[in-house]
């Protein structure tokens, strides 16, 4: 039954003429006449009876208008709700470091401007977010990669993230202004976990450059990676912002790692068919002032 039909039948109830409710709602006679006449139909029993020039309701009426008063009140309530869209779970998926070191500032602003969204966070190495915000999964996917297109997907680069080589105080690429593949040769690594965007890359231009290295230790935690590296047992290559602590208190040194392929961008990646609510557009907004819309 349409929404419409009722709000006629409401306003027949309140004006007390068809006339009258034809004029306020804008609609012919014989539309609010064979509204009223579906409504009967409906609901298997007369709804209003003339008397003189007055329409009255009925028994069964004065029944539906209570029912309609109150369904009525609900079709507004749901579409402020909807329209403002405010309440909700979002979704977002993105890996370990970004978690803990790049997203916990956006999402207590965000907290500020829609208090009723629950976020959850969905760890997970790049390729199952990609695939999860490809299948709507997720909501949102952000990655650390170098600039990356897919045609199902809206990718935008949010900022450059430096990587860096992270080692001892007393380790002796701790002077160097930057560091260079060729700088690793026969260095013990302490690498991240399978998988891994960052590590692949490193792996893949020590093998291009033919650079020797020992493989120490491999981790899937950031923090076993940052204290094994304080014990001098081997250096690592990080994103700096993971390990900005540890260097304001003198326990790592950090040296640039410089290298062309070595170029790493936090990036914010949505299904181009994912529909945007306001609380979903308000958390790509509070990003970076991205510009989205419903196509």
């Amino acid at each position: 039954m349409e929404m419409t039909y009722l709000k006629t039948f409401r306003e027949v109830a309140k004006c007390g003429s068809f006339t009258r409710a034809a004029e306020t709602l804008g609609y012919a006679q014989s539309s609010i006449t064979a509204q009223i006449q579906k409504l009967e139909e409906s609901y298997g029993a007369v709804l209003l009876e003339r008397f003189g020039r007055t329409m009255k309701l009925t028994m069964a009426g004065e029944a539906l208008l209570q029912y309609a008063n109150e369904i009525y009140k609900l079709h507004e309530e749901s579409k402020e709700v909807v329209s403002q869209q405010s309440k909700g779970t979002l979704t977002i998926g993105t890996i370990e470091t970004l978690a803990a070191f790049y997203l916990p500032p956006y999402l207590q602003a965000y907290r500020r401007d829609f208090p009723d969204v629950n976020i959850v966070i969905q760890p997970g190495n790049e390729p199952f977010i990609i695939e999860s915000v490809k299948e709507g999964v997720l909501d949102i996917g952000i990655i650390l990669d170098p600039p990356f297109t897919d045609t199902e997907l809206d990718s935008t680069i949010l900022r450059e993230e430096p990587l860096v080589i992270i080692a001892s105080p007393d380790h002796k690429l701790a002077g160097h202004s930057e560091v260079h593949v060729e700088d690793l040769q026969n260095e013990s690594l302490i690498l991240t976990e399978d998988g891994c965007t960052y590590r692949a890359m490193l792996l893949k231009v020590l093998k291009g450059k033919q650079v020797s290295y020992k493989l120490s230790y491999e981790f899937g935690n950031l923090e076993a990676i940052k204290q094994c590296v304080t014990y001098g047992l081997g250096i690592a290559l990080l994103p700096r912002i993971t390990v900005a602590e540890e260097i304001r208190k003198g326990q790592i040194v950090a040296i640039p790692f410089v290298d062309p392929a070595c170029k790493f961008y936090t990036q914010l990646i949505i299904a181009k068919k994912k529909w945007k609510s306001k609380a979903y557009l308000g958390f790509l907004e509070l990003l970076g002032g991205i510009n989205y819309r419903n196509d």
